[in-house]
Parts: structure tokens; sequence; C-alpha cells
């Protein structure tokens, strides 16, 4: 879990820094475009940027900044493959690495995906762009941060409740190691028991006895005054 932690923190790192540079990104994808002679469809698929970077693209700034989102892509897309290995998942856990793998399929249609709040991505361009043509493709790896993020969250806290689960069950299993004694102290009192009961019943068939033995009569004596 440690190093997926690590890895997530390194590439949320490399995407600061694209994402300092997203006018300049732009600026690439309409040179690119122009150069391939489409711009009338949006930059709706990773694999549309990969063409644009392979085939039409003719400045060397144009190249390296195309390349970083293609690069920052593929670490997502492994981080994802490394997940399924460190977790077996529940079904939270693995809605959100088929939502992500999903995003960053080659082929998938990004145009309709809009990063939100926190993220000011689609804010920094204008309108046409956010609408119609990049505000699908610039929205694409905060959103997948953002559910790799809460991958991680969550699954630290399943795991911190399991731990902790694990301890509770270990705590109460622990006295059962002492029945043997506790059977023992059982069995001594419910002797010292019975012996009580033995005296209070021969305590008691004493005084039954004593209380039960014929009273001396007084002798009979004329009526009168006597001495």
């Amino acid at each position: 879990m440690n190093e997926v932690v690590e890895t997530l923190r390194n590439i949320e790192q490399n995407y600061k820094i694209f994402q300092q540079q997203q006018f300049t990104f732009t600026k690439a994808l309409d040179h690119t475009r122009e150069e391939a002679h489409d711009l009338i469809r949006p930059v709706a698929t990773i694999v549309q940027v990969q063409v644009y970077k392979d085939h039409h693209c003719i400045s060397a700034t144009d190249r390296r900044i195309l390349n970083m989102f293609i690069s920052i892509c593929n670490d997502l897309r492994n981080l994802c493959q490394k997940l399924e290995t460190v977790h077996p998942g529940d079904h939270v856990t693995n809605g959100l690495l088929e939502r992500c793998k999903l995003l960053l399929n080659d082929s998938n249609d990004l145009s309709a995906i809009r990063a939100t709040y926190p993220h000011g991505v689609v804010n920094y361009l204008s309108f046409e762009e956010a609408r119609n043509t990049y505000g699908g493709v610039v929205s694409l790896i905060p959103i997948v941060i953002d559910h790799l993020k809460e991958w991680v969250t969550y699954t630290k806290r399943h795991l911190l409740h399991q731990v902790s689960h694990g301890r509770a069950i270990s705590k109460k299993e622990a006295p059962t190691s002492q029945k043997p004694s506790s059977v023992r102290f059982a069995a001594h009192t419910s002797v010292s028991n019975k012996n009580t009961v033995q005296l209070q019943e021969k305590d008691f068939q004493k005084y039954l006895l004593e209380n039960q033995r014929p009273k001396q009569k007084a002798p009979w004596r004329p009526p009168g005054k006597h001495p």
C-alpha cells in the first residue's frame, strides 16, 4: 500500500507540472490538428492525441507536451493494474477501478466528461474550447486521479477496520485459556455449597427433634389456693 501511495503522489507531482502548461498543451493540439486538417471534431480520445504527436507534430515543444500527457495517462493505467493485485477489493474499489480503466482506454470518448470544483482546468479554456474542443481531454487526468485517491482512502479505512476487528476478536478469545481454573473453582464452590446444605439440614433435623418432644405435664392439683 505504501508503494501505491508513493506512486500516486509522484503522478500527482508530474500532473501539477503538466497543469501549469495547459495553455502550451492546447496550443500544441491546435497546431497538430491544423496540420492534420482535423479542426472540426473535438479532441475526444487518447489515441487521437497519440496520432497527432506521432504524425502531425512539427515542433519539439508541441511533441514534448503531448508526450507528457500520454506518459501520465500510461502511468495511471499501470497504477490501476497494480491496484488490482494489492487488494482483492469490493464493489466500491472495483467500481472505482473499472471507471478509471474505462476513462484511460485509448479509444474511449472523453468529449462528455468535465472536471468540476476544486479543479479549474475547464475554466482556463475559452467558451468554445471548453464546450466543444478540449473540455474532455483536459478533464481526464484530474478525474482519474480523484478516483484513485478515493480508492486509496477507502482501502486504508477498510483495512484499518479489519485489523481493529481482528484485534477485538483476539481479545475476546484470550480468556478461554483460563477456563480450566474457572471450572475447578466452580466445582470447589459446588462442593462447598453442598456441604453447607448438608449442615443446614442436620441443624434443621435437630431443631425438629427438640421441638417435637412431648412436654412434661404438671401433676394435677385440686382447685384452691396452694402455698
